[in-house]
Order: C-alpha cells, then sequence, then structure tokens
C-alpha cells in the first residue's frame, strides 16, 4: 500500500502539475489578449456551470471509491444515471440562462451558458472514469490524458483569442478540454461502461454519495458565493481581478490538493478499522502537505507584485492585494483536504456534512460582515475564516484516530517558520534586486529555492529527509 500511495501521488502530481501547468501558460496569454471585464463575464457563468456539475458529478464518484466491493454494475449503473443528471442540469441552465442574463445586464451571458453547458455530458463521463482511476490507482493513464487535453484546449483558446473572439476563446477553450480529456480516458483507462443498469446500486450508492453531495453542493454554492457578489454588487472588472489573482495559488493548492485527495481516499479506505495505520497515513500527509504547499505559497506572496507585472503587465496590477490574500487561505488547505478524506474513509459521510454545516454558517457570517467594507477586506475575513475552519475540519480526528488540531499545528510549525523567513527573505531581496520585472522574479525564485532547500537539509527536517529517501529508493531501482 506504501508503494502505491508513494507511486499514486507521483502520477497524480505530474498529471495535475503538467495539465494545469499548460492551462496556466494559456491563461497568462489569455490575459494579455482579454480584459478583466472579459474574464469576469466568463466567471460569472462558470459559477452556474460550476454548481450544476457539482450536482452531476460529485458524491457518486467519491462513494465508488470508497465502496470496499464496486463491481461493473455499480460503475455502468452510475455512469447512466450520471448522464441522465446532465440531461436534467442542461435543460435548467438552457431555461434560466435569459433570467441570469438579466440579473447581471450582460445581454451575451445567455448565449455563452447555453454553450457552455454542453461541458455537463463529458464532466458526467469522466466523473465515472476518475472513479476507476482513483480506485484502482491507473494515474500514469490520466496524466497522459489530461495533459494532451491541456494541450489542446490551449491551443483552442489562443488560436481563438488572437483571432477576437473574446469571451468565446474561454469557452471554446473548456468545451475543447472536456471533450479532449473523455475521449483520451476512453483509449488510456481500462474501464468501459456495459450495458448494465441496477436501481439497487443506485440506491447502496446513494445511501453514501447523497451527504457527500449536499456537503459538496453546499461547499460549492458557498464559495461561488463571493463571485455572484463580486458581479453583482460590483462589477465584472472586479470580479475578474479577483478571479485572476486567485488563479496562481489556486493553482499551487489545487495540484497538491486534488493529489492527495485522489490517492488518500483509496488508500485510507483500504485501511478501514486500522486506527494506527489510518493515523500515521493522515500525519504524515498533513506534514508532506504542508512541508510542500506552505513555501510555494509563502513565496509567492512575497512575490506576487513582481510576478503580476511580469506574466500579465501593468493592466492587472489590481490583483495583486486579492493574490496575496489568497496565498493566506489556501495555505491551510493541506490540513483541510486531509482530515476530510480520513472522515470519508472512515465511511462518515454524516460528519462530513454536519462539517460542512457549521462551516458554511460560520463563512456567511464572514460574508455579511464583509460586503460592508468592499472587495479587498470581503476576501481578507474569507481567508481568516478559512483559519478558524481548520479546528473544526479536524474536530472529527481527534475522536476518530486521536490526531487533533493542535498536535496538527505542531506538527506543521517547522515547515510554516521556514517558509515565513524565506519569504521575508525573499520579499527584501526584491526591493533590491536589479533589472526588469522577469530579471527580478528569476531572482526571487532562485533565492527562495535555495534557502528552503538548504535550510531543511542543514535542520535535518523530517518531511525533507523522507523525500529524499524516496527520492534515493526510486533512483537505485
Amino acid at each position: 500500500m506504501k508503494q502505491k500511495v508513494i507511486a499514486g501521488l507521483f502520477w497524480k502530481i505530474l498529471e495535475n502539475g503538467g495539465s494545469q501547468g499548460v492551462q496556466f501558460v494559456a491563461a497568462i496569454l489569455l490575459a494579455r489578449l482579454l480584459t478583466p471585464a472579459e474574464y469576469g463575464t466568463v466567471g460569472i457563468i462558470m459559477i452556474f456551470i460550476t454548481i450544476a456539475n457539482v450536482i452531476v458529478q460529485n458524491g457518486f464518484s467519491t462513494a465508488l471509491i470508497q465502496r470496499r466491493q464496486a463491481d461493473e454494475t455499480d460503475f455502468s449503473s452510475v455512469f447512466f444515471f450520471s448522464l441522465g443528471a446532465a440531461f436534467g442540469m442542461y435543460g435548467l441552465l438552457w431555461a434560466a440562462a435569459p433570467r441570469i442574463a438579466g440579473f447581471y445586464a450582460i445581454e451575451e451571458l445567455s448565449k455563452i451558458i447555453r454553450v457552455l453547458a454542453l461541458v455537463l455530458f463529458p464532466g458526467a463521463v469522466i466523473s465515472v472514469q476518475t472513479a476507476w482511476v482513483s480506485r484502482k490507482m491507473e494515474f500514469k493513464g490520466l496524466f497522459v490524458s489530461t495533459f494532451g487535453a491541456s494541450v489542446i484546449s490551449g491551443a483552442v483558446s489562443i488560436f481563438m483569442a488572437y483571432e477576437g473572439f473574446g469571451v468565446w476563446a474561454m469557452v471554446g477553450q473548456q468545451l475543447a478540454y472536456y471533450v479532449a480529456l473523455t475521449a483520451a480516458l476512453f483509449v488510456a483507462v481500462s474501464w468501459k461502461p456495459a450495458f448494465l443498469f441496477a436501481w439497487e446500486s443506485i440506491r447502496q450508492l446513494l445511501g453514501f454519495g447523497w451527504k457527500l453531495l449536499a456537503a459538496s453542493l453546499l461547499d460549492t454554492l458557498f464559495t461561488n458565493l463571493y463571485g455572484l457578489i463580486m458581479g453583482k454588487i460590483y462589477n465584472e472588472d472586479v470580479l475578474g481581478t479577483y478571479n485572476r489573482g486567485e488563479q496562481f495559488p489556486k493553482l499551487i493548492i489545487s495540484n497538491l490538493g486534488a493529489a492527495i485527495q485522489s490517492v488518500l481516499l483509496p488508500a485510507f479506505s483500504q485501511s478501514q478499522g486500522d486506527r494506527a495505520a489510518m493515523k500515521g497515513m493522515l500525519r504524515r500527509a498533513v506534514k508532506l502537505g504542508a512541508f510542500l504547499a506552505l513555501p510555494m505559497l509563502f513565496g509567492l506572496c512575497a512575490v506576487a507584485d513582481t510576478l503580476v507585472l511580469a506574466l500579465l503587465g501593468e493592466k492587472w496590477t489590481a490583483c495583486v492585494p486579492y493574490l496575496r490574500i489568497m496565498c493566506v487561505a489556501y495555505s491551510f488547505w493541506p490540513i483541510h483536504i486531509t482530515n476530510l478524506q480520513a472522515v470519508n474513509a472512515a465511511g462518515r459521510s454524516d460528519i462530513f456534512l454536519k462539517l460542512e454545516i457549521v462551516k458554511k454558517v460560520m463563512g456567511l457570517g464572514g460574508l455579511i460582515l464583509g460586503i460592508r467594507f468592499g472587495p479587498v477586506i470581503l476576501i481578507a475575513i474569507k481567508a481568516g475564516m478559512d483559519f478558524l475552519t481548520t479546528f473544526v475540519n479536524a474536530w472529527p480526528n481527534k475522536k476518530l484516530l486521536g490526531y487533533g488540531i493542535f498536535r496538527q499545528w505542531a506538527d506543521i510549525l517547522p515547515s510554516a517558520i521556514l517558509s515565513l523567513a524565506m519569504a521575508l527573505a525573499v520579499y527584501m531581496v526584491g526591493l533590491i534586486a536589479p533589472g526588469g520585472a522577469w530579471m527580478r522574479l528569476g531572482i526571487q525564485v532562485m533565492c527562495g529555492a535555495g534557502i528552503y532547500v538548504t535550510a531543511a537539509a542543514a535542520f535535518h527536517m523530517e518531511s525533507f529527509l523522507y523525500l529524499l529517501g524516496i527520492i534515493r529508493r526510486k533512483r537505485d531501482q
């Protein structure tokens, strides 16, 4: 199991890093061709598409992974059920499109929603394919598929933006990605749908999955509530600026977080009943997640102004405060993700749902307070709430596994202190470094990486030595 987890993490991180790296490059090029208002327009639409996708995809995929014995009938039943849900959600979005466009006073939204909502159909298929991948840990095929889909969709979007299609360039990117990924996974993944369907399978999976679906829907609705408010109360320029600032730290944490989530859930699930083994895996995941994520997020916070100027240009400098605040907010995610996966793997979807309700009540209070002070303060309060919710997510595992939040904070404290010291040094280097934005950025990145790795080796940090041992074993094989 240990070797499977290590190999799975390697391919999953490579998959996310490769595909999101390509998408990141495409987004940088698009940012130079499009305006913040155009980004904000698509950002409004993606809120509704994301919510619909949660209903189509979530719940069943996690239930398939968590279930001790999932057979061909289970996977095929979920496949056809998810497609049916996609048809239902597409019909709702088609009917609601004119009202959404009228609410935001953007006439073009109606057409864009009806076209972009087509991603629900390949999304339904992908959710079952990736559940199979996670269960069987066939992450190598997923890496090849997502990387290829990212290259194709990136090329499509850049071409369309260059030809003057505006917001439709981002619509084309989404459609191309989903279609290409579905096709590639049919070739790369060993599972294929069969003409099998059993309501009993759906009923049993719903017994576990509906709570996860409700929790995921609640989380998605609340997370995207910020975008809905910023797009309506302020304007699409503010929303586009916020989305662009969030993009950078989100790229880091979504890559690492998706790897942890995809690999740890099946690993935890196969260790159900072994409290010591689950606690050991959870503790290792918290430490490694913090050791890898914190230096990248703190370092990104330190170079934010230089990075935006170098990659996006002066028209996007307003996104720097959002970028820095979201770096702080996302730094708590290794704790969030690992704790929640342990709860899911223990089969306690009821606890998972209760946690989401508690967190959203807390967050709603912060949202109501933040609206009064403008968009930057609104997002700053959101970051503060993300810190407080680490205590909520970790609470069940103190009882389930004997690993509470204070012990978790103690485990990540060395990485946090080292990352903060490195970030301060990097920021100071940026004040005195010579040359233009690109040269300063390069100097800062090299200094930050050098300081962190050297200090981790000098202080014999446990996570550093653990990763070094893995690298040496892989080299010797």
